[in-house]
């Protein structure tokens, strides 16, 4: 009966001017709304660059041989190091969270079919690259260990490389030449994000033991491998230690051994969004404190204009808690139908507003790297926090100044 009330009195008081009550919504409405984006946004982005990651594959690793600068034991610094067969192994058989693990190999090719002719990337790995790698297919299969065992004449091709040698014809079990020799196409790999020059699209995937055919495989590029576990920097040093043992290399010397740790980078990128989001709400929450300005200052005119009505409350027996909380229910209400109003908006801007660019300006079939405005169960939880926050600051001067007013004084009040 008490909450029946007191939302009674808020409405009688609510409706006695309807005009001022109105726009004191609409600038709780606005900053709510604003919060909601901002931090709308700010997940968007977040989104936006695990998915640019997610699509190269995010735990895993790119190991390349470089060459030391740093003297270990009797071997002199500007050592070459050079990877084999037998450093994939190692890798293998001493770092038990590595999952897959491949070696890799790639060399410009004379790429042939009918009449058409183009000098593409070779690339030849083991056929678990399709996970290290977080490929997909849009047609056909990958190669298997049966093709990698038998040395298959087998391929799979990038959409750019499928548009270059067959134009839109079914490329599939057709056949074309590397460097004279007669390949035929298995499988069609699905797009990925292609920033600039980048050639990913373009790239001819066959087995490992086939590249040989083309070139001398003995010495390899680099080593590709995917893990599970979360603890990235350990398997990095991991990687260092072991491949130091086996050529004799001083482990702190970077230039002696390249690792592309793709968690690491994500993880710089994971810290630039935190902050970004702390940024966006601290604008945000600003932005809805003028509101919350703005209503303390209605509530404040209210107190004055209302100082005799309170001046009879308290002559008629209420006291102090009931024009206290019969002033807070005022600011509350007017807060959180302003809230309402201000999600509603929120939802129906970040539906309009569909996807912002971002990745998609630098690179191809880079839609997934745009930042969608999606609000989420937590966004709507921390804002209507922060709405709770700012109603209740902006409500309770006015209704400690109204709870403290002299009766007598009140009454007297013209």
């Amino acid at each position: 009966m008490i909450f029946r009330d007191l939302l009674g009195q808020a409405y009688s008081a609510m409706s006695y001017n309807r005009r001022r009550t109105a726009l004191t919504m609409l600038g709780m409405a606005w900053g709510i709304a604003t919060v909601c984006m901002l931090l709308a946004y700010g997940d968007g982005f977040g989104r936006a660059i695990a998915n640019i990651f997610a699509a190269f594959g995010t735990k895993m690793m790119i190991v390349a041989p470089g060459r030391t600068s740093m003297q270990a034991g009797s071997d002199k610094a500007g050592t070459e190091i050079l990877f084999t067969l037998d450093d994939v192994d190692l890798l293998a058989n001493n770092i038990p969270q590595i999952t897959h693990i491949t070696p890799s190999n790639g060399k410009k090719g004379n790429v042939q079919y009918e009449n058409r002719s183009y000098n593409l990337d070779i690339v030849g790995e083991y056929p678990n690259n399709y996970y290290i790698r977080a490929a997909s297919l849009d047609q056909g299969r990958w190669y298997n260990g049966q093709d990698e065992e038998q040395r298959g004449r087998v391929a799979v091709i990038g959409p750019e490389a499928k548009e270059k040698l067959f134009s839109g014809r079914e490329a599939i079990g057709q056949h074309f030449r590397i460097d004279g020799l007669s390949f035929e196409v298995i499988g069609i790999y699905s797009s990925k994000m292609q920033a600039g020059d980048d050639n990913i699209n373009r790239l001819i995937f066959i087995p490992y033991t086939t590249l040989g055919d083309l070139m001398d495989t003995h010495y390899l590029g680099n080593i590709w491998f995917n893990y599970e576990t979360t603890e990235y920097e350990e398997i990095e040093r991991s990687v260092r230690n072991v491949l130091a043992d086996q050529h004799r290399f001083n482990p702190a010397d970077h230039r002696a051994l390249y690792v592309a740790n793709l968690m690491q980078q994500l993880h710089q990128f994971q810290v630039i969004t935190l902050g970004l989001k702390i940024l966006l709400g601290f604008i945000g929450t600003l932005t809805l404190g003028i509101g919350g300005v703005g209503l303390m200052n209605i509530m404040l005119v209210s107190v004055t204009q209302r100082t005799r009505e309170i001046g009879v409350e308290k002559a008629l027996g209420a006291r102090r808690r009931h024009i206290f909380l019969q002033f807070l229910a005022e600011a509350l209400t007017i807060t959180f139908i302003g809230g309402l109003l201000g999600i509603i908006l929120a939802y129906a801007v970040a539906l309009s507003v569909g996807r912002l660019t971002l990745y998609s300006a630098m690179a191809k079939h880079a839609e997934a790297g745009d930042i969608r405005l999606v609000i989420n169960p937590m966004t709507l939880c921390v804002a209507v926090l922060i709405l709770s926050a700012v109603g209740l600051i902006s409500g309770l001067v006015p209704a400690i100044r109204a709870s403290r007013l002299d009766p007598i004084e009140a009454l007297r009040y013209e």
